[in-house]
């Protein structure tokens, strides 16, 4: 339904399913699946494949349900399997519920040609997409889309199809949100009765009051607490400091309760959603009107490719971690943000609502075991509110959030060749110690031991940082000068180099001896594309590692801002440069991959589109690309060892 079609006649049917399914960790005796239905729903999973075929009704423990509203309700799927599923070979897999087939539930998750959904499991995780950073008001196109394309392009060839759809961090921006994008979370929040919930400490009681607001659009820093204990977030949640150089947040429309996130999910992965709403535009000033008509057009488009991002999450195995605007901008930066953010009840119940959120459609799917001890809070929660009055109980919410904040298990391994290792830098901070205000380390020592110890005697490893781990250096040094001048939320100061300790032992981790000769580090969150060949000459023989940064999905730097960092960076740290020898990467020796289709000398690759890497038999990369979702030619990202920086070459 058109965000600004009028609303003359009764919204349609419900239909059984809402969302997905989302093919999430798949494992030779392990399958899981995501789905959101207007009902509890009765599902048998068949899968069949040549020489072998499977029939489960999936009751529990197979099927967990889960109401988030009146007429939502989540399913997480999590079969393990007797029979190890095959390798490299095409696997047709179908849900019935009621005599109905995935063919008559999702259609449009079908490609032409097929009858049933199908998924390959590769031997080797040797070909990878990952993005990040999926802004749906950004101007670009959908790079998400693009994993279709592949998808489509592999069909009957099962060697050739991705091993995992990579999402690295900001799957949804809970903090930017654009005007008819909150207009149709409330149409869909009322469509499908997701529950309400009181607001301790805020200017309004509950989420209905919220909703109805007069500021309840683009004028939602108005309805923030008004209090010592919040001015740093009042400040910096709500657009207080403006970021003008690297990027335009607004957070105006910033997601509040739990069923705000909730709907934003559901209307980022699926085009169901918005056939069920007929989105009524509220009372806007002129200048919000003409804000929101632009937004509108952008989102026209985002809905567009919908179905083709949903058939492909559908039927290519996918993982997930956060970053900040999955929950707010800056994210656990400081320790000083810690303490403002933390320190009020109403700003608590935000990020709260958001990581909650990010559990039941992101984490859950990624690890299931780990959060067994969380369930059944969870589970009581949920189930309280849907036998009631549709509403959350707040004692209990806040206590679910508050194990939520204190949970340390986001990251997470996959084993195989070679080993995946999913990194969590938002919840594991290395704070610092003598100045608060400074940014934290992305792990903590804790966190970066029980790293060390999942790469002990791997051969290759591949990590998935949502930062880079070897960014920028121009970059990085206008972030340390922010940051030392007390400003290091103007400029995102969140590198692994901001930190000293954490860096130093992250590179202590790459030059101990039994750790990988070879790693593939996937990054995102800078809004920029790029390739660096890394060696330490520190250790022997090694090792080797690449950085590979894909961002955005659906987002973009500023352009004439990036091409001059880009010609700055070259030109300060070109190899003889004695500012090498000011950075924290004098003993390496870095080999930018540029990209093919640039200008001459260009590093930085900036448009929105999806990454694609394939790896050989030892896990080095073979093929580097950035797939580009304004249709142009896929970017190759190319080696040229005269090309280097590091220190200087004796």
């Amino acid at each position: 339904m058109p965000l600004d079609a009028p609303c003359t006649a009764a919204p349609p049917a419900l239909p059984d399913l809402l969302a997905g399914p989302l093919l999430r960790r798949l494992e030779a005796q392990r399958l899981v699946l995501w789905l959101v239905a207007s009902r509890p729903l009765t599902l048998t999973l068949e899968l069949d494949w040549p020489g072998g075929s499977l029939r489960q009704t999936l009751d529990a423990p197979h099927c967990q349900c889960l109401p988030v509203g009146r007429h939502a309700w989540l399913h997480l799927i999590d079969l393990p399997l007797a029979e190890a599923l095959p390798a490299d070979t095409l696997i047709d897999y179908d849900l019935c519920s009621d005599g109905q087939r995935l063919a008559d539930l999702a259609p449009h998750l079908l490609y032409p040609g097929q009858t049933r959904l199908q998924f390959v499991r590769r031997a080797r995780h040797d070909h990878l997409l990952h993005g990040s950073c999926r802004k749906p008001h950004h101007a670009s196109a959908d790079g998400l889309a693009l994993a279709d394309r592949v998808l489509e392009e592999s069909l009957q060839q099962p060697s050739q199809r991705p091993a995992w759809l990579m999402l690295s961090g900001d799957q949804i921006y809970a903090d930017d949100v654009a005007g008819p994008m909150l207009v149709a979370i409330h149409a869909l929040i009322e469509r499908l009765g997701l529950f309400d919930e009181c607001l301790e400490g805020a200017m309004v009681s509950d989420s209905q009051a919220l909703y109805r607001h007069a500021d309840s659009y683009y004028q939602r820093e108005r309805l923030l607490p008004a209090c010592d204990a919040n001015q740093a977030l009042r400040e910096r949640f709500f657009g207080g400091a403006r970021k003008p150089v690297f990027t335009s947040a607004s957070a105006h429309n910033h997601l509040v309760t739990f069923a705000e996130v909730m709907a934003m999910y559901l209307l980022c992965w699926s085009p169901v959603p918005w056939r069920l709403i007929s989105p009524r535009i509220p009372p806007l000033t002129a200048a919000q009107q003409q804000r929101y008509a632009t937004e509108l057009r952008v989102l026209d488009g985002f809905v567009g490719s919908l179905d083709r991002v949903a058939r492909a999450l559908s039927q290519v195995p996918c993982l997930m971690i956060f970053d900040d605007h999955d929950i707010t901008d800056d994210w656990n930066l400081s320790a000083q943000w810690e303490a403002s953010a933390y320190g009020h009840p109403f700003s608590r119940r935000i990020i709260g609502n958001a990581l909650l959120a990010y559990l039941l459609c992101q984490g859950w799917g990624n690890d299931p075991d780990v959060f067994q001890a969380l369930m059944p809070d969870l589970q009581a929660l949920l189930a309280q509110a849907q036998a009631a009055d549709n509403r959350l109980d707040a004692r209990p919410q806040d206590e679910l959030i508050g194990a939520l904040l204190r949970f340390r298990r986001w990251g997470y391994r996959l084993s195989g060749q070679p080993t995946l290792l999913v990194l969590d830098t938002r919840t594991q901070r290395w704070r610092s110690e003598s100045r608060l205000s400074r940014p934290s380390g992305l792990m903590d020592w804790e966190a970066l031991c029980e790293l060390q110890q999942a790469l002990l005697d791997e051969p290759a490893a591949i990590i998935v940082s949502p930062a880079p781990m070897f960014g920028v250096k121009l970059i990085e040094g206008i972030q340390r000068l922010f940051t030392w001048a007390g400003y290091p939320l103007l400029v995102d100061a969140e590198n692994w180099m901001a930190h000293r300790g954490s860096a130093q032992v992250m590179l202590n981790i790459f030059r101990h001896s039994r750790t990988p000769a070879h790693y593939v580090i996937l990054s995102g969150d800078v809004h920029y594309s790029f390739s660096y060949d890394i060696r330490l000459r520190q250790r022997e023989s090694g090792p080797h590692l690449w950085q590979i940064t894909s961002s955005g999905l659906k987002n973009e730097f500023p352009r004439r801002l990036l091409d001059s960092f880009d010609r700055l960076n070259r030109w300060l740290y070109a190899p003889r440069s004695p500012l090498n020898w000011l950075t924290k990467r004098r003993p390496m020796l870095i080999i930018p991959h540029t990209p093919d289709r640039g200008t001459r000398g260009e590093r930085l690759w900036n448009g929105a589109g999806l990454g694609q890497v394939h790896l050989d038999a030892e896990g080095r990369p073979e093929r580097i690309v950035q797939l580009n979702a304004d249709g142009s030619p896929a970017t190759r990202f190319v080696a040229h060892r005269d090309d280097r920086e590091g220190a200087p070459q004796g």
